[in-house]
């Protein structure tokens, strides 16, 4: 075997949520290792950042706005993927994000908090949201995105999921599930399709700054941050975030047939997050 990335060269990828913070990264990556992209995104400007990807790197890579939550859609820019790109070689789910609507406003409840503040006053459409984006959001697509693989008789899955799915966090109920429902599908599905050829396997982030966090993490004001992100960095041993282009190594390797006999993981990436006690 030849240790490298060369075989990506050439193949056919779709990535949803592929012009996020991290999504960006992972789109950037692809594109240097030579593959073909079909970003999908719900920003209308999602077209106009994958003609500048294909002009700065010299592959393919096409924008189609959809919703990674409406099948008729994907089904949609899937007709459109197999016209312009070919069949489809890789699937990244990598939409997703948190809203203030699914969020607590209190670490943990006493007897004395308003009960609007806790758990018992979840807005139910904002926790629908967020668990919809995350979770059936790496569901549907996985759905659409991945019968040319069942033809060919080989593929490879990555879902992007957090450490939140490890570790939950306060606050974040919704987030957390979802991301805990996907290490559980990513296990699910690995072995499901096993034998047709196609790996499933999953990246579990620890903490990066994003549109989706940073209300949490730091001060609007100052750029300072909370006493939520000072427990983050904390608590995790390298004491910093990480960088999205960080977790680009370990995507190539899960998708390259280097690792042809790795499927059902989930590979944190997370400065040490997970291997602390906090003491």
């Amino acid at each position: 075997m030849k240790y490298s990335f060369d075989d990506l060269k050439g193949r056919n990828c779709v990535i949803t949520g592929g012009f996020g913070v991290i999504g960006m990264a992972l789109t950037r990556g692809l594109a240097e290792a030579g593959v073909n992209l079909a970003v999908i995104g719900r920003n209308p400007a999602t077209a106009d950042k994958a003609k500048a990807i294909a002009a700065e790197f010299g592959i393919k890579c096409i924008g189609i706005s959809a919703s990674v939550t409406d099948k008729a859609q994907l089904e949609q820019a899937k007709v459109q993927i197999n016209n312009e790109l070919g069949k489809i070689d890789i699937l990244i789910n990598c939409a997703g994000g948190n809203s203030p609507k699914a969020t607590c406003k209190v670490e943990q409840m006493s007897k004395d908090d308003n009960p609007a503040d806790t758990f018992y006053g979840l807005d139910m459409a904002g926790f629908h949201d967020v668990f919809d984006l995350n979770f059936i959001g790496t569901l549907l697509p996985t759905m659409v995105f991945t019968t040319d693989m069942i033809e060919a008789g080989k593929g490879n899955v990555l879902n992007i999921s957090s450490m939140n799915s490890i570790r939950p966090l306060t606050k974040i109920p919704a987030y957390s599930a979802a991301k805990g429902s996907i290490n559980n599908f990513t296990q699910w599905y690995a072995v499901h399709v096993a034998q047709t050829g196609i790996r499933c396997n999953a990246i579990a982030p620890g903490f990066f700054l994003t549109s989706q966090n940073r209300f949490l993490l730091t001060d609007e004001q100052t750029g300072q941050l909370k006493p939520r992100g000072k427990k983050i960095i904390a608590n995790t041993p390298t004491h910093r975030f990480g960088e999205p282009e960080e977790i680009v190594g370990t995507m190539l390797y899960l998708l390259s047939d280097i690792s042809a006999f790795v499927t059902g993981v989930i590979i944190p990436v997370d400065g040490g997050y997970s291997a602390f006690g906090g003491v």
